[in-house]
């Protein structure tokens, strides 16, 4: 049985409770926002690079390309980044022997028109070999 002595401290101690508890106020939900953030940014992304990234990878060696990356699709023109300017240099000749008819052949559908090659790189460090990626 409590006693009166019992039921004031329980009095107390509930009034303390209240005072020191923080509440924390509800933020907004961050799922709407990702899924949001999701299909404008990626998943736009991806299909237009989708078709035209497993083409390119079908086509170009692998030799070149570990040294490019592909930076953006605008209007039918593809922009492709290659880190030096040997590499550069050897994937024009190639594109130039008839890889570039290719790829524009069998993205058609995606409606690629055009492939610009442009040096650059998209990770840092020295080499592709242990490249440290970069997020501008």
């Amino acid at each position: 049985m409590s006693t009166a002595k019992d039921r004031q401290e329980l009095r107390q101690l509930a009034r303390a409770a209240a005072v020191k508890r923080h509440d924390v106020p509800a933020a907004h939900p961050l799922g709407p926002e990702m899924i949001s953030f999701f299909k404008q940014s990626v998943q736009k992304r991806q299909t237009k690079f989708g078709n035209i990234a497993q083409c390119w990878s079908q086509l170009v060696p692998e030799s070149l390309n570990v040294h490019c990356a592909l930076e953006s699709f605008s209007r039918g023109t593809l922009t492709v980044l290659v880190d030096s300017a040997s590499h550069l240099y050897e994937l024009k000749q190639l594109l130039l022997a008839g890889i570039q008819q290719q790829l524009v052949l069998s993205c058609k559908a995606a409606g690629l028109r055009k492939i610009v090659l442009k040096p650059g790189r998209w990770y840092d460090g020295e080499g592709a070999a242990s490249p440290k990626l970069r997020f501008d």
